[in-house]
């Protein structure tokens, strides 16, 4: 079922990206030693939580399709490179890539150029594109459609495409107007979406491992982003997030005791939750994290 309204389009793409900074923003707490006894405990460190290059580069992703309904690859390398701030913990070859298309560089020769030509396999793309299957409601093929067209700008290995593609069709997913899918048929509905990759291939041992109640073990299989690859991340968020639909505070806690890359995996896993109506993050949280750059458009517009 999809919702063509553009006002609950914008509606739930921003609750999407809200959710997504919360979760990027609080789980970078936990990177700081002094915290780690407390995401044991599920308790929460004090505010105000930053968020880091996660939420900006999302940021970028909702601003462009408020903007031209669509991925538009020039506009987003654009907004990506013109809102680009070092200390919000960007990687070396995305941080150095977004420096040069700020000084008039061609993200596609850029792009393909990581890594020897054969393009990042990161998680970076998968990290900002929640808001984007929200956008697209109902609608997983559109969005991941849509998410392979935004990856390219600064992700160009398969990986990383694909897990931009899986990320967008859990989203839309859960955010269709009908309702959220049950978690075995959130995972099997993303799979039939995305090419085989080993991004395809950790999601459908993700299928199969939701009856396993231990996010440690689930990790140790799936992989928490610890080698900041696509593949090591995408499947245990979209297998935490399956776990906790309608659930913020299970979503993140969930996938924050796992360790890892915590901000980025919390920032995709909460991301996707937060796309439906019941899984929107406590109001506490959200007062507690940074809030949205002005130029994000908001509901008002």
């Amino acid at each position: 079922m999809t919702d063509s309204s553009r006002d609950q389009r914008l509606e739930r793409a921003l609750d999407s990206l809200r959710g997504l900074s919360v979760g990027d923003a609080l789980g970078s707490r936990f990177f700081v030693p002094s915290n780690y006894p407390l995401v044991k405990r599920c308790e929460l460190p004090p505010g105000t939580w930053q968020w880091t290059d996660d939420t900006e580069m999302a940021c970028s992703v909702l601003a462009v399709l408020a903007a031209h309904d669509r991925v538009d690859q020039d506009a987003l390398a654009r907004s990506f490179a013109e809102h680009y701030d070092f200390d919000r913990g960007y990687g070396h070859a995305v941080s150095r890539l977004l420096r040069l298309i700020g000084e008039g560089g061609d993200w596609r020769e850029l792009a393909a150029a990581l890594f020897k030509g054969q393009g990042s396999w990161g998680n970076g793309s998968a990290m900002r594109v929640a808001p984007l299957g929200a956008w697209y409601a109902g609608d997983p093929e559109q969005a991941t459609h849509q998410a392979e067209i935004s990856s390219y700008t600064t992700h160009q290995h398969r990986e990383a495409v694909v897990g931009a593609m899986a990320v967008a069709a859990a989203a839309a997913l859960v955010a269709d107007p009908a309702g959220p899918p049950e978690p075995v048929d959130l995972l099997d509905g993303v799979v039939a979406l995305v090419p085989r990759s080993a991004v395809g291939a950790g999601l459908r041992r993700a299928r199969d491992m939701l009856d396993y109640g231990d996010a440690g073990t689930v990790a140790a299989v799936l992989g928490s982003g610890r080698r900041s690859s696509a593949h090591d991340t995408v499947p245990f968020a979209l297998w935490s997030a399956a776990r906790s639909l309608g659930d913020f505070e299970s979503a993140f806690w969930t996938t924050a005791q796992a360790g890892g890359d915590v901000d980025t995996t919390c920032a995709i896993t909460c991301g996707v939750v937060a796309a439906g109506k019941s899984g929107q993050p406590p109001a506490d949280w959200l007062e507690q994290t940074e809030a949205l750059p002005e130029w994000v458009p908001d509901r008002a517009h």
